[in-house]
């Protein structure tokens, strides 16, 4: 039998890659064709552990693999071949990076002898994510003298992946692979490394969910138990239940991010505040002064909030528990940057609170906690009144936004884009249970989100419902390319107010001429988004009552994919959301007027 060739070498060293990803939990691979990633391609075919999913585009590819992260929790592999197609995965490698979801970006390359002398497809693809990345690697071409890490490596990029290698979190890792033609070998004609015994991965490398906990910080919050402490909880601060029962036991109110899992229908204990954007638009609520705040998760996307947390006094102590070290604190107001795992240090606040007197002195009338939770109560009322089927504005983007989330089923995930449906979901969603509410608000782009959502809905697991702008979904219309035939069940409700409707909330919007505002930042595209959807083969209809967008919403569980459209205006949704802001503010006015 003659000696294996270098191709039979790299059919060898890619099926042990495949292997050991599998053995780390690895279950979904995402594929943008082409030819040079071939010897990858074939041994992902071939392992009946991981399914391929095929992307034309590789933007859309790198997106689908990081809305399988979401859901899942463990890397997708995204696999291009070389030249400008690995370029087109920076962006969802940046929103991995920035958001902390965990990404096997695999790019395949030219061999060396190819680069630096004009050959075609060819780029330089080392470091090619600059600091976005966990880890990478790029080790060359498959030579059988280093078959012997092989393994460790291919273990070590799902430990990177998933926040085990470098403490910092999740995140996406590159791995950078050379191939010399011929692309095809056969891998069987090479003594590839055996695995460890009982499909056990090369490497066990977890992420540490303890470490030590700041005594002094814990005391700093027991110390203001049951006083005018806040907690602020956005997304990724901790286990819901966790933070909830830190917060009733100190007595706090939460303001809780829609992403953040805690918004829930509210309890004396620890009034749960979903509107605090509209409270803090109000002057006599925005004069509240807390005592301390405690922080958990990522900011807000209200700069009212925000604004208002930065406008504290210094003496006000603002604790910032931040896992991953990423100092997420815009605002630069933290008085305590805490390195600590969010469920651990709030079960230690917990832990030692709980023996202490159950009065709750600011639930009483004219307290802290009952100021909260009438102010909230009153503004949930005005707002339903104001966006229920057959009120004035029961077909406007807050109303949209409120509905789609309430109609959601028990245990469905909704995926909100960036601009203005993240905004008004967290501004007028109500609190609920049995739902998640996700976006890609790492880098905040709009870019990705109908990828993103195909990903969320191949991990099988819930029925997924998509909100969308409608320049989100014209920028990755391409993602429609095959959906009708995967197995899935998305849902997507596009607002198309034709252009960027965000920006007639900003002062350009008043400070420039009307038709060069439209050329550079309302930007119409006279498109009809319906037609669109329906030109790749996905079921589309416009929405133009309640009872369509709550039917469509009802029956998100149904295999398939449909696209639902609601008509907005761009100029008349700034009226609509102001006319809600005034109407909160009487709403919440006379309620503590009349409590008190």
């Amino acid at each position: 039998m003659s000696s294996p060739s270098a191709a039979d070498v790299q059919a060898a060293f890619c099926a042990v890659l495949v292997d050991e990803w599998a053995r780390a939990g690895v279950t979904d691979a995402v594929i943008a064709p082409g030819s040079r990633s071939t010897p990858l391609v074939v041994a992902l075919d071939f392992d009946a552990r991981i399914r391929v999913h095929v992307v034309l585009d590789e933007r859309a590819a790198g997106f689908l693999a990081l809305g399988l992260g979401l859901a899942t929790r463990r890397p997708a592999v995204v696999a291009t071949t070389s030249g400008t197609a690995a370029a087109e995965l920076h962006p969802a490698v940046i929103e991995a990076f920035q958001a902390g979801v965990p990404l096997l970006a695999v790019t395949t390359d030219r061999p060396p002898e190819l680069h630096l002398v004009g050959a075609p497809q060819t780029i330089e693809q080392e470091g090619l994510f600059g600091s976005a990345v966990r880890w990478e690697v790029s080790p060359g071409l498959a030579d059988p003298a280093g078959a012997g890490s092989w393994r460790s490596m291919a273990s070590r990029c799902v430990a990177e992946a998933v926040g085990g290698g470098s403490g910092r979190g999740p995140g996406p890792v590159h791995l950078n692979l050379a191939f010399r033609e011929p692309l095809l070998g056969a891998g069987s004609r090479v003594q590839a490394p055996p695995g460890r015994p009982g499909g056990a991965p090369w490497h066990d490398c977890r992420p540490a969910r303890t470490g030590p906990v700041p005594g002094e910080v814990v005391d700093l919050l027991r110390g203001h138990a049951g006083g005018r402490g806040l907690v602020v909880a956005g997304a990724g601060g901790g286990e819901a239940d966790v933070v909830l029962q830190a917060a009733a036991l100190l007595s706090w109110p939460v303001l809780a991010d829609v992403r953040s899992g805690c918004r829930v229908p509210s309890s004396p204990e620890a009034p749960v505040i979903a509107a605090a954007d509209a409270l803090l638009r109000i002057p006599s609520c925005a004069a509240w002064r807390p005592e301390i705040v405690l922080r958990t998760g990522a900011p807000w996307a209200s700069k009212v909030l925000n604004g208002w947390l930065g406008g504290l006094p210094p003496e006000v102590p603002q604790v910032l528990v931040d896992p991953g070290g990423d100092w997420r604190d815009p605002e630069r107001t933290a008085s305590h940057v805490v390195i600590a795992d969010p469920d651990t240090l709030l079960s230690a606040v917990s832990e030692v609170v709980a023996g202490r007197s159950r009065s709750r002195p600011g639930a009483e009338p004219g307290g802290w906690s009952w100021q909260w939770s009438t102010a909230e109560a009153a503004a949930q009322d005005a707002l339903g009144a104001q966006l229920a089927p057959g009120a004035p504005f029961s077909m406007s983007e807050p109303a949209v936004a409120r509905s789609v989330l309430a109609g959601l089923p028990e245990g469905a995930r909704l995926l909100t884009s960036s601009s203005m449906p993240v905004r008004d979901v967290e501004w007028y969603g109500a609190g609920r249970r049995g739902v998640e509410v996700v976006a890609n608000r790492g880098a905040n782009g709009i870019d990705g989100v109908v990828s993103t959502a195909t990903g969320l809905a191949l991990a099988g697991d819930r029925p997924t419902v998509a909100l969308v702008g409608d320049l989100a979904f014209l920028y990755d219309a391409g993602a429609l390319i095959w959906l009708r035939e995967r197995d899935l069940s998305l849902t997507i409700v596009v607002v198309d107010n034709d252009g960027g409707g965000i920006f007639s909330f900003l002062p350009q919007a008043g400070a420039v001429e009307p038709d060069r505002f439209e050329r550079y930042w309302g930007t119409p595209h006279r498109l009809d988004i319906a037609a669109v959807a329906a030109a790749y083969g996905i079921e589309a209809l416009a929405l133009a009552d309640r009872g369509a967008l709550d039917a469509l919403v009802s029956d998100c569980s149904k295999p398939g994919v449909r696209v639902g459209v609601v008509r907005s205006d761009r100029v008349a949704n700034v009226d609509v959301h102001d006319q809600l802001n005034r109407a909160v503010e009487a709403a919440v006015t006379s309620a503590l007027a009349g409590a008190g």
